[in-house]
């Protein structure tokens, strides 16, 4: 039988300095010795390096023109994890900590994340280090032409699907697909994910990611007789996912106390202002520095903080990248009386704040299980897409809850079956993989 010594060695000796990607690697094999215990077939025939070792990796380079008329150059990148559950599905990330390690390590977890939503999707991730923020848009409109007229060659609606992530919006999913159907020179609907409404994107996509956490957490507090009413809850990031979460869960009862970004946090026990944060980060682009200075009130900007000492919280929903709640800010938190741990963000639990979670007795949900509602609405996208079809928001929302609910239950059930009841992590890594693992064996070596 293959143990995870074996497995973390053969990675890091594939691929050096990943260390992201070894991090993924290792939590999804340390979940997964109740489960080989019971079945050892899923240890043989070298399944689980084949599941670690993408189907393909694609690196290109992208080179286009400023507005000062100089020439710019970043790295594109796209790859391609796992296809049998159905074509390769996940973001694309501009952000200038994009490397190999990061798009590889996003596109292991969104195997499983995919897996877990119950829909035909694999597993793929993508992205540049190109920094979308100070750039105007004819900027952002070059870079997306020339980063498109690479990756058209590789995506297709039955192959590869994009969609946004970090640094990737409405704005950018526009320019990429302009791109790729002048290029193609027809209208497939189905290639990206993340539209706009008029032209093939989903009523709730933009808000599903941070929804869908939302119902999470309403689930696992639901399973110990509790809800989200009246709870304070702390919430890092502002982007998509942090500011629908916000709303969200203020429309279940609860007041969301903070929101951060890069260069500090807010804390506002009165609760975030969810319309004013909305208008300052996604129309004017601002920073939550220039939400603070305009709400004001009992609006607190803590510049260089990060939101986790900020107040005493009962909930916390880290929704802004990887690693970025360690082991001490975890102290914080239990120290304040937290109860419930969801991520939003992919990974942004280090493992030392996971195991400090779990041995407080903290109930901690990990990203490819609490965040999926995110790619799960794409799948709903992708699904309008091929019927030529619009569905109500109403419609869609109750299709997302009831997918969150599946995957809460099925994480559950999961962790039951291996010996580890109540564990998250163990469940949802464990639940995700059998359905990928079966895929796998059935179809054969490939």
């Amino acid at each position: 039988m293959i143990i995870r010594e074996e497995i973390i060695a053969g990675i890091e000796r594939r691929n050096g300095s990943q260390p992201e990607f070894v991090q993924a690697v290792g939590e999804v094999v340390d979940s997964l010795g109740g489960l080989l215990a019971k079945r050892p077939e899923y240890a043989d025939g070298a399944l689980l390096e084949r599941m670690v070792e993408p189907e393909r990796q694609i690196m290109f380079r992208v080179a286009w023109v400023d507005d000062a008329g100089q020439v710019q150059v970043n790295r594109g990148y796209r790859i391609e994890f796992n296809s049998a559950l159905g074509p390769y599905k996940g973001g694309l990330r501009f952000h200038p900590s994009v490397n190999l390690s990061v798009v590889k390590f996003l596109g292991f977890e969104q195997i499983f994340k995919n897996a877990l939503t119950g829909q035909m999707i694999g597993g793929g991730k993508g992205g540049s280090d190109f920094d979308p923020h100070g750039k105007s848009d004819a900027e952002v409109m070059r870079f997306c032409q020339a980063f498109m007229t690479e990756l058209h060659r590789h995506i297709g609606a039955l192959t590869d699907v994009p969609a946004g992530d970090i640094g990737v919006g409405g704005r950018e999913i526009g320019y990429l697909y302009g791109q790729y159907k002048r290029i193609v020179n027809r209208f497939e609907a189905g290639v990206l994910t993340g539209k706009g409404l008029d032209w093939g994107g989903s009523l709730a996509r933009t808000e599903a990611t941070g929804y869908g956490l939302v119902m999470f957490a309403r689930e696992m507090l639901a399973a110990k007789g509790d809800s989200l009413d009246g709870k304070k809850v702390a919430i890092s990031g502002s982007g998509n996912v942090a500011i629908y979460a916000a709303q969200k869960a203020q429309a279940l009862g609860a007041t969301v106390v903070t929101v951060s970004d890069s260069a500090g946090a807010v804390y506002d026990p009165a609760g975030i202002d969810v319309e004013l944060l909305k208008q300052v980060k996604e129309v004017e682009r601002g920073r939550v520095l220039d939400y603070a200075q305009r709400l004001g009130g009992s609006a607190q900007y803590l510049e260089g903080a990060r939101p986790w000492g900020a107040a005493d919280v009962d909930v916390a929903l880290p929704c802004a990248t990887q690693n970025e709640l360690d082991e001490a800010d975890m102290a914080t938190l239990i120290q304040g009386g937290v109860k419930l741990v969801a991520e939003g963000a992919n990974m942004p639990l280090t493992n030392e704040a996971i195991d400090a979670a779990k041995a407080a007795g903290v109930l901690y949900a990990p990203g490819k299980a609490a965040n999926a509602g995110g790619v799960a609405t794409s799948a709903l996208e992708m699904a309008q897409n091929a019927g030529f079809a619009k569905w109500s928001f109403e419609e869609v929302e109750g299709k997302l809850d009831q997918i969150m609910r599946d995957i809460h239950s099925a994480s559950l059930e999961a962790a039951d079956a291996v010996g580890a009841p109540g564990d998250y992590q163990v469940g949802a890594n464990v639940a995700g993989f059998i359905k990928v693992a079966d895929a796998m064996l059935a179809q054969g070596v490939m």
